[in-house]
């Protein structure tokens, strides 16, 4: 049986008196990538840089294809992993050629000439550098820098590959590129990955399986279209973005809307007491009779196949995509199927 790329077992770790990782557990199969997101502070890089041997957790068990690289009573070195690191900052040599970037590592390692030659080749052409090999770093834009820090982890062909916000100092449109050829590259190279970021949507684009974590837990762990369409909690319904809450009170399968009184029915399992409705922004649908809300409209934005309106519901705002745009101000009924509402306490 194939063991696991990556283990993680009851990691704690705590950072000046104060809990960064608790009791947390995961793994990732061999050719996997998921995906660690969550606010500032959750402990996402904690839990990357634990894994690569920069930061040493207080308990647990880390094991890299079945060998433990961290416990009470092993440690390996950062050296010693066989991790690729790839980070936001590229941390490229400034002196050296892109070409002379990928070998530096292969060299130390004691490799020969020839199976140095191998692997750079392999890697440029994966990454398209091949033009560039001569370049010093200060030559290349950012989005041929980080090409340049993918092909040097694919040189080393590391056991597992972490990336840390790596495309974060890039613009939209060259990070959207540079993801989709990224990510190709990765599962092409059948290459195993925790990848760390921010971004949802970027998170939700390049995983496999995706973890929301908040203040040192895992709270959910799951394919991204179902973390979407069946969010464990109300944290991670609003931490997912483009979702909207409204807050009510649960009573088996119906939901009264507060400040507002509509009640909504849900097919989600029944629930009694307080609670919020998830509000996906593609579901609103005109006003049909059943399951209907009105609000006033705050703001509407073109986002180009459609307009984002958002309407205030006593305290809470909706957004929702629309087929035109609404005057501010003015009332807008609409209706959310009973199939698509999702019910969560509190």
């Amino acid at each position: 049986m194939t063991k696991p790329a990556l283990e993680c077992m009851g990691i704690i770790k705590s950072l000046g008196g104060k809990a960064v990782l608790r009791d947390l557990s995961f793994a990732v199969e061999e050719g996997e990538v998921i995906a660690l997101v969550g606010a500032s502070g959750s402990g996402k890089s904690t839990l990357l840089r634990s894994i690569a041997g920069l930061v040493e957790p207080d308990e647990g068990d880390i094991r890299i294809q079945g060998e433990v690289v961290w416990s009470r009573r092993q440690r390996v070195p950062a050296e010693q992993r066989n991790v690729g690191l790839v980070f936001q900052d590229y941390a490229l040599w400034p002196h050296m050629s892109v070409r002379k970037n990928l070998s530096f590592g292969l060299e130390v390692k004691g490799l020969d000439r020839a199976e140095v030659e191998r692997r750079i080749n392999h890697a440029l052409s994966m990454t398209h550098l091949e033009q560039l090999a001569n370049r010093k770093p200060s030559e290349l834009s950012g989005g041929q820098q980080q090409r340049v820090a993918i092909a040097r982890c694919l040189a080393m062909r590391p056991k597992l590959l972490l990336l840390d916000e790596p495309l974060s100092n890039l613009d939209a449109a060259l990070r959207d590129d540079l993801r989709a050829e990224m990510m190709q590259l990765i599962r092409a190279e059948g290459m195993s990955a925790v990848y760390v970021t921010h971004d949802q949507v970027e998170a939700m684009a390049v995983s496999d399986r995706l973890a929301v974590m908040d203040s040192g837990f895992i709270v959910q762990f799951a394919p991204p279209q179902a973390i979407y369409e069946a969010p464990a909690n109300a944290f991670v319904a609003k931490f997912l973005g483009g979702f909207s809450l409204l807050s009510g009170t649960a009573s088996g399968h119906g939901f009264k809307v507060s400040d507002n009184g509509s009640v909504m029915q849900h097919v989600s399992r029944p629930l009694d007491g307080p609670a919020v409705l998830v509000v996906r922004p593609e579901d609103g649908r005109p006003a049909a009779g059943q399951n209907d809300l009105t609000g006033e409209v705050v703001d509407s934005a073109f986002q180009g196949r459609c307009w984002r309106v958002q309407v205030r519901i006593g305290c809470d705002v909706v957004r929702l995509d629309w087929p035109r745009r609404e005057e501010r101000g003015m009332p807008l009924s609409f209706s959310l199927p009973p199939e698509r509402c999702t019910v969560l306490p509190t």
